[in-house]
């Protein structure tokens, strides 16, 4: 795993270089080389300095083996393997003689602690490389020193940002917070380590034993590992380093019991699966696509696929409407430089990749032409007939609707076997996940392609079947419906959407329906409606709110009132339900009748209230299993996860409901449904509720 170079200079090169493989991980093996090669630094008294390099393209050292972190976190193992690495780290930085950390690509996690046992570190100003403590991001903390080795470093305070965020940093960036202290060019990454060297100083490591740091924890989110890292980080400088190490230790190894950290792990290896996909053949480079619609969704679309390098020529119907979407573009571009999420020489490039045009042209030569118009069924066979005539007999052509059924599509077309739908997500920029939903005849190698396209532009797809809603409508929509009649039924707004972000959702279910748009919630409801029943019914306080053109953020106001950033209750919608009560009543009376005490939805606590929504999100989801609108439960799972924000740390719906228990769920499902016919639960529930057994093997 590790190379061993001595030269005249009597300077140690440690290159890591894992066989037959494109990263540098630490496993036990790899601990294990390095424990001896610092048995032989330690006894070798002629040695003048210790560089640590790696020979991968684009990686220093990824950090910690995560599938022996995640079986151990299983098996309750993970005590040994870290403290073994906290001994042999404290080994490196205990040396007598100086060390440097010679960087080039990602220098992740254990990776970066590595790095931070030596004296010095110097990395190239490459993309690859990429420096950070991502360990909280996946419910552990840096147990390696991270927690306190940084704090000594660059100060509490820094450190707490650079941890509890768990972002990666480029070059630049590493160094103006301090976990760099030189950039140097490729070709001299060895070269100015060897220079520093030959100074022959050690770093003396500062931050001896005073007052202690007083951070505020930050706010919990079903995520442990951010509160536990700043407790660290706010007694290590107090204590000594190795009390520090100890606490490390405790943490992380009671933080891998728990079931949010191994979910929050799982979910790496699934981003991993589905970034990667199964196909062995390498496939051919997307360079040309149109998108057809130049609306948010239309405009979204062609600035992502312009920014990863695709030329696109972004087509309308009117002027108008182009000059609409190409200021929409102009606004996603500069919104990433400003946040430093590209320069503004690539954002200059990639708006010169977009080419907007109201006339209709050759498509031949282009690979995808993506269709984003209007959600009406009438107005997307106008638009497929036409460019099945414009395209080549390679393209393929896609749909981005979010719920109008692709083999309609497809049937107006000359080669059907050539529809795909490929729903993104808005906002296109912010979201990863693209639904690949596959119609009749959608043939193999048009899903092979499309797929290996998705992953080319950097989003991750989802294999679904062509059912209405797809998977994440489908299963997000019974819970929004449901959301919006318990607040037609007297629940506030803010119980409601409260209840849930405490559950662990990004934002509660009325905030998102404001975020979605009112008129588009009731479009999807109805269509859905159509294909499942009542479980999709779009509640009276949906119309009234469409009817006054109250349609959530997009208009200023929703199930709330919106000035800037900031948020409200819609005081006039809230008129709207005392006068319902009141009309039910026979006389405008009290907010909530006398008769109406008895309705069990309103004396619902929070954690009552959450598992009712969640708990329609689980039975939709397992009747996409059950259906095969998805190949496996993890499919389901990670894709609500992308789709809705759905609470990581609990793994999807069904993953959840597994922990959660299988027949409680179905229990209380049945309990409801004595009511509410909306909640019977689907059969594949009922038949692992009642053979005890699971969605997964392990």
């Amino acid at each position: 795993m590790i190379r061993r170079e001595i030269g005249d200079d009597q300077i140690c090169v440690l290159t890591f270089d894992r066989p037959e493989s494109g990263a540098n991980i630490f496993d036990a093996a790899t601990l294990e080389e390095l424990n001896e090669h610092l048995d032989f630094v330690e006894h070798e008294a002629s040695l003048r300095g210790l560089i640590i390099a790696s020979a991968k393209k684009s990686i220093f050292v990824a950090g910690a083996d995560l599938k022996t972190l995640l079986q151990q976190a299983q098996s309750g193992d993970m005590r040994e393997f870290i403290a073994k690495g906290q001994r042999i780290f404290g080994r490196l930085a205990n040396l007598k003689i100086p060390t440097v950390a010679a960087i080039h690509g990602a220098s992740a996690g254990g990776g970066y602690e590595v790095a931070l046992a030596c004296d010095y570190r110097i990395a190239t100003d490459d993309p690859a490389t990429r420096i950070g403590l991502p360990e909280t991001t996946l419910g552990l903390i840096p147990a390696w020193g991270g927690c306190t080795r940084l704090p000594r470093l660059i100060g509490a305070e820094k450190a707490a940002d650079v941890i509890l965020k768990g972002k990666l940093y480029s070059a630049q960036e590493a160094l103006k917070l301090g976990l760099l202290d030189e950039i140097a060019p490729r070709d001299q990454l060895i070269h100015r380590p060897k220079e520093r060297l030959r100074v022959g100083k050690r770093k003396m490591e500062g931050g001896s034993p005073g007052t202690p740091a007083s951070l505020a924890p930050p706010r919990q989110h079903g995520n442990p590992a951010p509160e536990r890292a700043c407790q660290i980080i706010n007694k290590t400088l107090s204590i000594s380093p190795d009390e520090s190490s100890r606490m490390e230790l405790e943490a992380i190894v009671e933080l891998g019991k728990t079931e949010s950290t191994q979910n929050l792990i799982r979910n790496f290896f699934l981003a991993e699966k589905y970034k990667k996909g199964s196909s062995r053949t390498p496939a051919e480079r997307v360079i040309h696509a149109a998108v057809i619609g130049a609306g948010v969704m239309g405009s979204g679309i062609a600035q992502w696929l312009s920014s990863r390098g695709v030329t696109v020529i972004l087509r309308d119907i009117a002027r108008e409407q182009i000059d609409r979407g190409l200021a929409n573009i102009e606004k996603i571009y500069a919104d990433a430089v400003k946040r430093g999420l590209m320069t503004e020489e690539k954002a200059k490039e990639g708006r010169a990749r977009i080419c907007g045009s109201t006339a209709p042209m050759e498509l031949r030569d282009v690979r995808f032409v993506i269709e984003a118009a209007s959600e009406k069924l009438s107005v997307k066979k106008e638009v497929f007939r036409e460019l099945a005539m414009e395209a080549g007999p390679k393209t393929i052509i896609a749909t981005n609707t979010s719920a109008l059924p692709v083999s309609e599509l497809a049937d107006v077309t000359v080669s059907p076997e050539h529809v795909i739908g490929l729903h993104f997500f808005n906002p296109v920029s912010r979201m990863k996940l693209v639904e690949v939903v596959i119609a009749k005849e959608t043939s193999d190698g048009t899903r092979e392609r499309s797929l290996a396209f998705v992953r080319q532009i950097g989003k991750l797809p989802v294999i679904v079947r062509d059912r209405p809603g797809f998977l994440v409508n489908r299963v997000l929509f019974p819970y929004l419906l449901d959301a919006a009649e318990l607040f037609e039924a007297g629940l506030d707004a803010e119980k409601i959407d409260n209840a849930l972000v405490k559950w662990g959702m990004p934002m509660g279910p009325l905030r998102l329906i404001d975020e979605i748009g009112v008129d588009i919630a009731i479009d999807i409801g109805n269509t859905l409606e159509k294909a499942y029943g009542r479980r999709d019914h779009v509640s009276a306080v949906l119309l009234w709110l469409r009817d006054g053109q109250m349609l959530g953020r997009k208009s200023g106001a929703g199930f709330y009132k919106y000035e800037g950033k900031v948020q409200a209750p819609n005081d006039s919608l809230t008129q709207w339900r005392r006068a319902l009560h009141g009309e039910l009543e026979g006389a405008e009376g009290p907010n909530i009748p006398p008769d109406r005490h008895r309705d069990p939805r309103l004396r619902l606590n929070e954690e009552a209230l959450a598992h009712r929504l969640v708990f329609l999100m689980v039975n939709e989801a397992a009747r996409c299993v059950e259906e095969k609108v998805v190949d496996s439960p993890e499919d389901a799972d990670y894709g609500m996860i992308l789709g809705t924000g759905f609470a990581p740390f609990r793994g999807g719906p069904l993953r959840f409901a597994e922990h959660f228990g299988l027949s409680k769920i179905v229990d209380e499902l049945e309990r409801l449904a004595q009511s509410e016919e909306k909640f019977s639960p689907c059969e594949i529930l009922r038949k692992h509720a009642r053979e005890s057994t699971k969605f997964y093997e392990n």
